[in-house]
């Protein structure tokens, strides 16, 4: 009887469910069999099975104790091991040992994996010392598990080790150590193990190819992963539903969009795993349409997991897509998906994205766990809306919480303060970087120089500058930056140097904040130093970098050079016309300027506002009337280009600087726009050259009204008020800019000798050599004399008496100086270059001529408005500047 219970009893354990299962372990305890071996083992391997492992449990607590048969210790293993309890696997391996029970080899493939499970290392190496010293090291099975061990815990050499020592490897060896690299990353070595695999005369499975499409996808091996795929069809796996999910997800990677859906239509059986790999492919490759697309169409076929969802809910935030945003929110809910920190965070951003911040403050708000990510998203959300006021009571309600705010929240906080150049808020700011210790963060110390910097407060941008242990090429870049916005060219020279010396890798931004600097300065010599550098770089045949070169050497008083680099460019834009035609136009260059405009036409480069601003400035300064009312019409009539004020003012300019008044006069009262202060300022320079003075009175006069607080026009009027010997209004208009703390930009021009910068101010006796130059203009002044020239004493805005004393203020004005400074420190014959902040006046311009006569030089000035070459006792300008 008990002979046929018990081959019952063995068919019945076959494939049973739960249900029958406990029934079966029942008629085993009443028929006395629960303490057979053969009966526990397999009971605990079918409670194992069905995911039970208490009950696998129980059975082995109730067999023989301590058991002394090790099947019945490697079935409790396993069933542990299986059922991811490996701490307690491990522990019965221990108590095995402690009653002396000898391991097979069936006993360390779940002790392994145990030790897998866990990330153990320590215990793994304990565990294969005892594999090897029982003598087990060389079984298939036990190494195929110690190689599966250390390639899942990312210990890739060790693993390589034990799978050479092998003697007999299976395909199960190789795929453990592909699968173990491509896992962790090591793409090349994942590739270098399939090859040593096709060499070797193993044929590989499905496993094998999964693994290794992986590794191909990620190194962008195009061409050997289509030979994977052709490998998939010559091995008949191409049915094989993880198979093609891998060539999906390798095909996506490689940018391959056409095979992966080819890929995709031809599956006649698709998982989960397949729309999951699709959705997210298409999202990874930003094309948030088609990712949507693939999950509304299917979302009935497959289990949407919780990375797809939030696939989906980013490409909605991308999208902009608030009505599909809660759609997936809502599907969420009735999939039961737990809305955990991270999910609850994207919902935040995705509904902020969507201008919903009702509904991203709702999930906020319902969120049990929040994270320093959830009120950074929160708040960037408001940032973003526009409601800054409610960004910042949020930080406070974070602050008051002990949240801990990170550098991600004082970057968009500080960000903030930039765009509003609010100095207050920012200073507040720093002070919280400060006491939570985010000083030492870069990227957050260079958000405030930046903003130091846009309100105003160079000093303070260099103090955090200076204060910062660690720099970044941004960091530089930020501070020269800095320097240029406010002026202090001197000081951006001095962190440039810093910068070169201190071995930090410049990048192109660098370049395209140092070149505007060399432009302003005119440092030639510094910018031919960075043209060398940008082509040791690489950069120089970007766009930007060829356009800032064009203008540093066209104002460093190298047109050629400029030309060079323009005709060198492979790529031109209407940016690098325009740095061209403006070039031609300072040299007084106007039929080049408008050769040049030709030629953009030609090449099919659409004009913009500003090319026309730069072609009538060219024509402007050479004369060149007709030529530049045909610009201003073609820019309306052909171009359809709504003229500007600044347009007005350049046609304005052209007609005053050809002493056509009246015409200048009357165009301007035709205007369709009410005229500024700038289009009059053109008209009364004009008249004070062509000695209209009658106009000229009534322009100042319109020009006080229009602007009476900036410094530049009120002392243009003041001068043309001195020329008229008004010196009541000339009072009048410099008690008003004293009274309201206006102060004139003070004059001064340098000089470049010896790779060094000179700087004069008008009458500077404290400049170096200035007795000697002082000497020098005095002898050249005789000399001047002989000729017939007298100092115009009209250039002096000031009331005095006597004429001797206006005259040497004119003769101590600073270009003068510097050419003085120039001839005494330069060998005979040798060209000079001076640099002037304003206008070169009537009688310098005079004087400058005479000089290059007398001494036979070039003299090349840049003032505030153009180049003037003079040579020979005449200028390039014509006498219109």
């Amino acid at each position: 009887m008990v002979i046929v219970s018990s081959a019952f009893i063995s068919k019945a354990l076959s494939s049973p469910n739960l249900k029958d299962l406990r029934q079966i372990h029942a008629l085993v305890i009443t028929l006395n069999l629960e303490h057979s071996d053969f009966f526990s083992g397999k009971l605990i391997d079918k409670y194992s099975n069905l995911k039970d492992p208490h009950s696998s449990l129980s059975v082995f607590k109730r067999a023989s104790s301590p058991p002394k048969n090790v099947y019945l210790w490697n079935s409790i293993i396993r069933a542990l091991s299986h059922n991811g309890l490996s701490t307690k696997a491990l522990d019965f391996y221990k108590k095995l040992r402690e009653h002396n029970v000898s391991p097979d080899k069936y006993t360390f493939p779940p002790v392994v994996k145990a030790c897998a499970g866990l990330l153990d290392k320590e215990m793994g190496d304990w565990v294969y010392g005892e594999i090897v010293e029982l003598g087990f090291g060389s079984d298939l099975y036990v190494g195929n598990a110690v190689v599966d061990m250390y390639s899942r815990m990312g210990l890739l050499g060790r693993a390589r080790e034990v799978f050479d020592e092998m003697p007999v490897r299976d395909i199960v060896s190789w795929n453990s150590l592909i699968s173990g690299c491509s896992y962790h990353g090591c793409y090349e070595e994942a590739v270098g193990v399939y090859r040593e695999l096709r060499s070797s005369w193993v044929v590989p499975d499905s496993f094998t190819v999964t693994s290794v499409l992986s590794a191909f996808g990620n190194l962008e091996g195009v061409k050997e992963g289509e030979g994977v795929h052709g490998f998939v069809v010559k091995l008949g796996v191409g049915s094989v539903v993880v198979v093609n999910n891998g060539l999906l997800s390798m095909y996506l990677k490689l940018r391959r969009l056409r095979d992966a859906r080819r890929v995709f239509d031809e599956m006649v059986v698709r998982d989960s795993v397949t729309y999951n790999t699709m959705i997210c492919g298409y999202f990874n490759l930003e094309m948030y349409e088609e990712s949507v697309k693939m999950f509304l169409e299917n979302f009935d076929q497959f289990k949407a997991d919780i990375l797809t969802v939030s696939s989906i809910l980013r490409a909605c935030g991308h999208l902009r897509d608030l009505r599909l945003a809660k759609y997936v929110h809502e599907y969420m809910m009735r999939g039961g998906f737990v809305v955990g920190t991270t999910v609850g965070n994207i919902l935040i951003d995705v509904y902020a994205k969507c201008g919903d911040m009702i509904a991203a403050r709702d999930v906020f708000k319902g969120m049990e766990c929040k994270d320093t990510v959830s009120w950074n998203s929160i708040i960037n959300g408001y940032i973003q809306s526009g409601d800054v006021l409610e960004a910042m009571q949020l930080f406070k309600m974070m602050m008051i919480m002990d949240e801990r705010a990170d550098h991600i929240t004082y970057l968009m906080l500080v960000s903030v303060s930039t765009r509003l150049t609010d100095l207050k808020l920012g200073r507040g700011l720093h002070c919280n970087v400060t006491k939570s210790g985010f000083c030492s963060d870069v990227s957050v110390s260079n958000a405030l120089i930046d903003m130091s910097a846009k309100c105003g407060e160079e000093g303070d941008s260099l103090q955090i500058f200076n204060s910062m242990e660690s720099k970044d090429t941004v960091t530089w870049n930020m501070v020269i930056s800095a320097c240029v916005r406010s002026g202090d060219f001197a000081t951006g020279l001095q962190v440039t140097t810093q910068m070169r010396n201190s071995g930090v890798v410049p990048d192109m931004a660098t370049f395209l904040v140092i070149l505007p600097m060399c432009a302003s300065l005119a440092a030639k010599r510094l910018g031919k130093e960075i043209h060398c550098c940008l082509l040791r770089f690489g950069y120089e045949s970007e766009l930007r970098i060829g356009n800032a070169l064009i203008e540093m050497y066209s104002k460093c008083g190298c047109l050629k050079s400029s030309l060079k680099v323009f005709e060198h460019m492979s790529r031109r834009d209407v940016v690098t016309w325009t740095g061209m035609i403006y070039a031609y136009g300072m040299y007084g260059e106007g039929e080049k300027a408008l050769a040049a405009f030709a030629d953009m036409e030609k090449n099919g480069v659409v004009p913009d506002n500003v090319v026309f601003i730069a072609i009538i400035y060219a024509c402007s300064h050479s004369g060149l009337v007709e030529e530049g009312l045909a610009c201003f019409e073609k820019m309306k009539t052909q171009y359809m280009i709504e003229p500007t004020m600044e347009h007005y003012a350049c046609v304005v300019d052209l007609l005053s600087r050809s002493q056509k008044i009246s015409k200048a006069e009357e165009f301007i009262q035709t205007m369709p726009i009410k005229p500024d202060a700038s289009i009059w300022a053109s008209l009364l320079r004009a008249c004070r050259t062509s000695g209209d003075m009658e106009i000229a009175e009534r322009v100042s006069k319109k020009i006080i009204e229009l602007n009476p607080d900036d410094p530049g026009y009120s002392i243009l009027a003041s001068n043309t008020y001195a020329a008229l010997r008004k010196w009541d209004k000339v009072s009048l208009i410099r008690k008003s800019l004293k009274d309201k703390q206006i102060k004139k930009n003070p004059g001064f021009s340098w000089i470049e000798v010896s790779n060094r910068v000179h700087v004069f101010r008008a009458g500077d006796v404290s400049a170096p050599q200035s007795e000697a130059i002082h000497k020098s203009l005095e002898i050249l002044y005789s000399l001047m004399a002989k000729e017939g020239y007298i100092p115009d004493s009209r250039e002096v805005s000031q009331n005095l008496e006597e004429e001797e004393e206006k005259r040497r203020l004119v003769c101590g004005h600073s270009e003068r100086l510097a050419i003085a400074f120039g001839l005494l420190n330069t060998e005979p014959g040798t060209p000079l270059q001076v640099m002037k902040n304003l206008r070169v006046c009537g009688d310098c311009h005079e004087v400058t001529k005479l000089i290059s006569r007398i001494v036979g030089r070039e003299i090349l000035v840049r003032d505030a408005n153009r180049f003037h070459l003079f040579k020979d006792g005449t200028c390039s300008c014509k006498d219109r500047w």
